[in-house]
């Protein structure tokens, strides 16, 4: 018999109509009235919190961390409900807050409210508490439109379709319908170089390079951040001609400030020394983040921030892989 704590935190999922439109309203036993009984299965379930994703913060992932980690030797696998729109930061900064956990946590949400025809959520919950029973890995995942995807490596790329998240960068691992799982790829181990740490330092910012971007963004970022996040263009350039950005990287690199670059592409990662745009940046001190995406850098920032503003030891724990989320193309 296997134990599951389902933890809801609001989301569509948990949604109902309101007068300002759609918001959660649902409780958590309401909730598991839809989820079909399993003899094998028992279910527990605990409201912690009850937002639109869009309002989840940093502090949030904190409490629901927490909560798990509390309870991770009463459950043999925990479920989190959660609204789609900032879901895969939260998978990501779950990740790594639960670095090395002894269990599976995965996170399902839905694209309609689950009391309303055509949901996708009744399926959805259903497969997260399959894989969460059934799985023999371990960590933190994302079950969606009867797919699992690691934690670091789902990204929502619809706003409307069933099929709205991604695995970016990594295989799909296993299949869900129905109450059976079909196992599609088989991690490699993966050795834990990094300890585990359960706090973050959200004092960051990411900017998206676009033509035009000025120059005088980076006097408030050395004022202002403990860190930057830049979405290149392509394998990792940004422009160095009219609106020159190097000095800009080079300030904040003086400033002991990292300035991490990963890629407004999401498919196939960056090789950022493969053009002059791109050595230019990583010759600045830009630190290049290979095929990760741009979820998994935010919430591992703000965790290796925590820990560290040695600039080397920052560029070092970005760039090791830690729940899969570097390395894999």
């Amino acid at each position: 018999m296997k134990k599951l704590l389902v933890l809801t935190t609001g989301g569509t999922i948990a949604s109902t109509k309101t007068a300002q439109g759609l918001a959660p309203g649902m409780t958590a036993n309401e909730l598991m009235t839809y989820v079909v009984p399993r003899d094998n299965v028992t279910i527990s379930v605990e409201n912690i919190m009850g937002k639109d994703s869009t309002n989840m913060q940093p502090e949030d992932w904190l409490i629901i961390a927490g909560r798990i980690l509390e309870q991770q030797d009463e459950f043999d696998g925990f479920v989190v409900t959660h609204g789609t729109d900032t879901m895969g930061y939260t998978a990501a900064a779950l990740s790594y807050l639960l670095y090395g956990i002894k269990r599976p946590v995965v996170l399902t949400g839905s694209q309609i409210p689950i009391s309303e025809t055509k949901s996708d959520a009744i399926r959805n919950l259903d497969d997260a508490v399959t894989f969460a029973s059934q799985t023999h890995l371990t960590g933190v995942y994302l079950v969606f439109n009867g797919l699992v995807m690691m934690g670091t490596r789902a990204v929502k790329t619809k706003t409307k379709s069933y099929d709205a998240f991604e695995s970016i960068n990594y295989p799909y691992l296993a299949s869900v319908n129905a109450g059976e799982m079909v196992s599609l790829y088989e991690p490699e181990p993966e050795e834990h170089l990094l300890k585990a740490h359960t706090s973050l330092d959200p004092n960051i910012f990411v900017v998206k390079a676009f033509p035009g971007l000025s120059v005088d963004i980076f006097d408030y970022l050395v004022e202002n951040t403990h860190g930057v996040i830049i979405e290149s263009f392509g394998n990792g350039g940004l422009p160095f001609q009219r609106r020159n950005l190097i000095p800009g990287i080079e300030k904040l690199i003086a400033a002991n400030i990292p300035v991490i670059i990963t890629t407004q592409i999401l498919e196939e990662g960056q090789d950022i020394n493969l053009y002059e745009v791109g050595k230019r940046v990583a010759d600045a001190g830009g630190v290049t983040v290979g095929d990760m995406n741009t979820e998994a850098v935010v919430a591992k920032l703000m965790w290796v921030l925590d820990q560290t503003h040695d600039p080397q030891t920052i560029t070092k724990m970005i760039q090791t892989q830690t729940a899969h989320d570097i390395g894999f193309v």
